[in-house]
């Protein structure tokens, strides 16, 4: 195993995780919030694409897929307030934008060498390639854990 192969399970446990909090959740589900004051899992999900999007672009620039059109200012801080559901993506456009935007992810990070993912990025919560890379799936497991309430608020029995 490499730095790369150790990096890679990182995300890959988080994706693993977050996806199985959103499979059997509905359009309507995404909307919910775990308490007054919490983001909805929607704006969430949209906001963790985006997130990775940007970073990646930043260790990478033009090697993630467009988001799109529209995307990044649904998911923008001033909207995570909107509770209309017309204002954001469906479960399904979100996780269809995931999907190519994680296999970039997954994709930059096979080029990438040891002493590539040692270099400083110059961002403060991701100091290094490697701990920005590691955090795609932190974050997403970060706000993962907002989706259990939830989850157990429509009577769902826990997953892990």
């Amino acid at each position: 195993m490499n730095a790369r192969d150790a990096v890679k399970i990182s995300i890959d446990t988080g994706d693993h995780i977050s996806m199985a909090y959103l499979d059997d959740l509905s359009d309507a589900d995404l909307m919910r919030r775990p308490c007054q004051g919490c983001n909805h899992i929607n704006w969430q999900v949209g906001h963790l694409i985006a997130s990775e999007h940007g970073m990646m672009e930043q260790l990478a620039p033009g090697s993630s897929p467009a988001l799109p059109e529209g995307f990044v200012e649904k998911y923008a801080k001033t909207t995570s307030e909107v509770d209309d559901p017309h204002a954001f993506c469906t479960k399904n456009e979100l996780l269809t934008v995931h999907k190519a935007q994680r296999e970039a992810t997954l994709a930059i990070l096979a080029k990438m060498s040891d002493e590539d993912l040692g270099k400083p990025t110059g961002v403060d919560y991701a100091p290094t390639v490697a701990s920005m890379f590691s955090l795609q799936g932190l974050h997403w497991l970060m706000h993962s854990g907002q989706w259990v309430v939830v989850r157990r608020e429509l009577g769902r029995k826990p997953l892990f």
